[in-house]
């Protein structure tokens, strides 16, 4: 039986080679259905790889406290974003000394979205982000220390110009690989000295971590004033565990200092650090099933133009088919032969649409930042499908081909 299927696979090739444009047109076809597959399949994993990594360095164990929060459902028309008063400095400070669950709380503002540091001839880009912060806010936010040190609490308390930079901002202000720290850049109209540097954070959704600056919040208050700014809080439980019983508390706590009564919505939203990250996965598998959907709609046209080749390839072949049996071909023996012939220009469409699809994939995750993957499963799934395309494109044109009179096909032209 192995050796008939090897030389099926033999007279298959010779087949393709013998019709080439035709096989090479019906190949394109199905590598398309295969590209949008294993393409789609392939981006959303390095994305969701991306989200995933960078979302879990900030720890499963960690909640903010912020006056905007979501409604509704992706899967039910979009959420949408709600909006509460905001959070004044003093809220957040009062919570900051009520609370007293074992955790580690920091509160902080976003100074500036649009901000330009500048270092002697060099300057960012701006788009720069600067943060109020306090000395708590780099362990409940996910980040770690390059170089240098963290704010002390009398630079916290005096609102020092100190500044620490994210690692996108140390190599565009020093290009030589100078050492930061020390040095005195521009933020603004204030000078500020750099105390710190911070580890690469990577980036999601096109946003980097690392284009990042971080400045005491009462220095933010001081010299970026902005008309009502809000507050967010932060805070890292010491487990995972501990994780609920700590939300539950804050909850209680901010209620109180917000005012708000017993029966009352809550003015403010608490989220988990990987909520966001969560939600985006479960409604990947939306986009899953479309691209799947997609892929099958592009391969069941695949399997009608590939039967169609089969059936063209019967009648120009009946007189071989006539020969084959004449001298001792059974009519398995024809089906087989044509139907691993239609199996073999699937698996060459397969083959081509995953290298495709892999390459493809992988270039639109690596615009948010995703890793290069292999996404095995997915192949496994285009190597599967083009079975399928191929046995169905076959079956009929193989039938036909096993029920030919041999004498009838011998006198064919």
């Amino acid at each position: 039986m192995l050796k008939l299927i090897k030389e099926n696979i033999r007279e298959a090739l010779k087949s393709v080679r013998g019709q080439l444009l035709r096989t090479i047109l019906t190949v394109m076809i199905i590598a398309i259905g295969i590209i949008a597959l294993v393409g789609i399949l392939t981006s959303i994993d390095a994305i969701s790889g991306s989200i995933s990594s960078n979302f879990s360095s900030m720890g499963s164990n960690s909640f903010s406290i912020k006056n905007y929060g979501f409604s509704g459902d992706f899967s039910k028309g979009g959420r949408k974003r709600k909006y509460f008063s905001r959070i004044s400095y003093q809220e957040a400070i009062d919570f900051k000394e009520r609370y007293k669950f074992p955790a580690t709380v920091s509160v902080s503002t976003r100074a500036s979205s649009l901000a330009t540091l500048k270092y002697q001839s060099e300057k960012t880009n701006p788009n720069i982000f600067v943060f109020g912060t306090d000395e708590n806010y780099f362990e409940t936010s996910g980040y770690e220390m390059e170089r240098g040190r963290n704010f002390s609490e009398s630079e916290i308390r005096y609102g020092s110009h100190v500044v620490i930079i994210g690692n996108e901002i140390e190599k565009k202000l020093f290009p030589n690989k100078e050492n930061p720290i020390d040095k005195l850049i521009s933020i603004g109209p204030g000078r500020y000295r750099i105390i710190g540097t911070l580890k690469t954070k990577g980036s999601s959704m096109g946003f980097s971590g690392d284009k990042n600056a971080f400045i005491p919040i009462i220095n933010a208050r001081q010299y970026f004033s902005q008309s009502n700014p809000t507050f967010s809080i932060s805070v890292k439980a010491n487990t995972q565990n501990e994780l609920d019983p700590a939300i539950g508390e804050a909850w209680g706590i901010f209620r109180v200092i917000r005012g708000d009564k017993a029966k009352q919505e809550a003015s403010f939203e608490i989220s988990k650090s990987d909520s966001f990250a969560n939600l985006f996965l479960e409604n990947m598998a939306f986009v899953r099933i479309a691209a799947i959907a997609i892929a099958i709609i592009t391969l069941l046209g695949s399997a009608i133009g590939l039967m169609n080749m089969m059936l063209v390839s019967v009648t120009e072949r009946t007189r071989e088919i006539g020969i084959r049996k004449a001298i001792g071909a059974s009519a398995a023996t024809i089906r087989y032969q044509f139907l691993i012939e239609a199996i073999v220009i699937c698996q060459l469409g397969g083959f081509l649409g995953i290298i495709l699809g892999i390459i493809f994939g992988n270039i639109v995750g690596s615009f948010v930042g995703g890793a290069f993957i292999i996404p095995w499963a997915w192949m496994i799934l285009g190597v599967f499908l083009c079975l399928i395309v191929g046995l169905l494109s076959g079956i009929y044109p193989a039938y036909k081909a096993s029920k030919l009179d041999p004498i009838e096909s011998l006198r064919y032209e």
